[in-house]
């Protein structure tokens, strides 16, 4: 019995791992939507943000990655700076003025483009490097991950554009939880607002897709995965604060006390940063990318309760059409991605195949060789394969 259960719950933790990631994440939008309404700048928070995520991932980069970091190139420096500047800087605060313009239920639906936009971006990318990712519309992965991204698309412009009647879960309405600021509380009646927030909810992906891109380009020369990412961070810290500075005139949006803007600071750097993303390395190696993708809708679905229930937030017809859309697309792309990594795989093991047949064979006409048989030096298989 206990043989079972070991071995029960060795299967079920990966999914269990990838499951608890997502409430991870659903926290982060709700506690960020309610820093943002208590009055903290969003530069501000970005910059707390990134300071944390550095202090965690600097001490495992320099212990475990001491033995074997590569060296620093000026071009490699450019692209960790470049690596910042969408990441920590655009993404992060395209994301924030988003979501206080929308909510957190549309912020983590439109987040779920980021498969689709990853794949438009490396399409793009690959006349510059023509290794990320090939265009091949006569395989069935390619084409359902093309497709997908334009359904993806279509899913974000209608959740931008439209946002029909406002949808009561259970026929309730609920008000906010007693230790929640009150501007935590949004009622979104200005149409204007929750177009820009939108579309800048859309740009923040593109962004964040672009980084994917380029942070695989860069980890093909600098192959130290942690300190790429720890020094990225600290890159970001020194964006975000020129940024602050420049933006924020004020000294008095640098206050930071016991309270909302603190905790959803650390949150962000320790939870979203450092867990998730030992988290997220545990669980590839084992599962693969794909998997844990796959699991990025329960976001959505756990921050529109959350967001109901403890923030009153106003769930629209818009919304949740546009987000069935966006999973629709989602999981065509991931649909995609999982074929073209089964057919790579069945290639692989044929081109494998081959090599054995062909191996056997030459091994086969020197046995026959070296017993007197010349007629069979020259392996017919041989020419049947290159």
């Amino acid at each position: 019995m206990g043989l079972f259960f070991g071995h029960f719950f060795q299967n079920a933790m990966p999914y269990i791992a990838v499951i608890f990631l997502q409430f991870g994440y659903a926290g982060l939008n709700i506690l960020s939507a309610i820093a943002l309404s208590g009055g903290i700048s969003h530069y501000v928070l970005v910059v707390y943000r990134q300071v944390f995520a550095t202090a965690i991932m600097a001490p495992f980069a320099l212990i475990l990655e001491r033995k074997f970091r590569p060296k620093i190139t000026v071009k490699i420096f450019i692209q960790m700076f470049v690596l910042a500047l969408l990441g920590p800087l655009l993404d992060q605060n395209l994301y924030y003025m988003g979501l206080k313009l929308t909510s957190p239920t549309i912020a983590c639906a439109i987040g779920n483009m980021l498969p689709s936009m990853t794949f438009a971006m490396a399409v793009i990318c690959k006349y510059f490097k023509p290794w990320i990712e090939k265009l091949d519309m006569k395989r069935v992965g390619c084409r359902a991950k093309l497709l997908g991204t334009i359904v993806t698309l279509c899913g974000a412009m209608l959740m931008t554009f439209y946002k029909g009647s406002i949808v009561n879960f259970l026929g309730t309405k609920h008000g906010r939880q007693p230790n929640i600021p009150s501007t935590a509380v949004h009622n979104h009646h200005n149409k204007g607002e929750y177009i820009k927030g939108s579309i800048l909810l859309i740009i923040s992906v593109f962004a964040w897709a672009a980084f994917f891109v380029l942070q695989a380009i860069t980890l093909r020369k600098y192959t130290a995965h942690l300190s790429l990412t720890a020094l990225v961070c600290f890159l970001g810290t020194l964006q975000a604060i020129v940024a602050t500075l420049a933006m924020e005139r004020r000294l008095s949006v640098w206050t930071i006390g016991w309270d909302w803007n603190l905790l959803a600071s650390a949150y962000a750097g320790i939870v979203t940063t450092g867990v998730a993303y030992y988290v997220q390395g545990m669980v590839m190696k084992r599962r693969g990318p794909v998997f844990v993708t796959a699991f990025g809708p329960m976001v959505v679905v756990i921050v529109a309760f959350m967001g109901h229930f403890i923030l009153a937030e106003e769930i629209y017809v818009g919304g949740i059409i546009g987000t069935v859309v966006i999973v629709i697309g989602l999981y065509f792309v991931l649909w995609g991605m999982y074929k073209e990594s089964k057919e790579k795989k069945e290639e692989v093991n044929g081109e494998i195949i081959v090599e054995a047949i062909i191996d056997e064979g030459i091994e086969l006409a020197i046995d026959q060789k070296k017993e007197g048989h010349l007629a069979i030096t020259t392996i017919p298989s041989l020419h049947g394969f290159t």
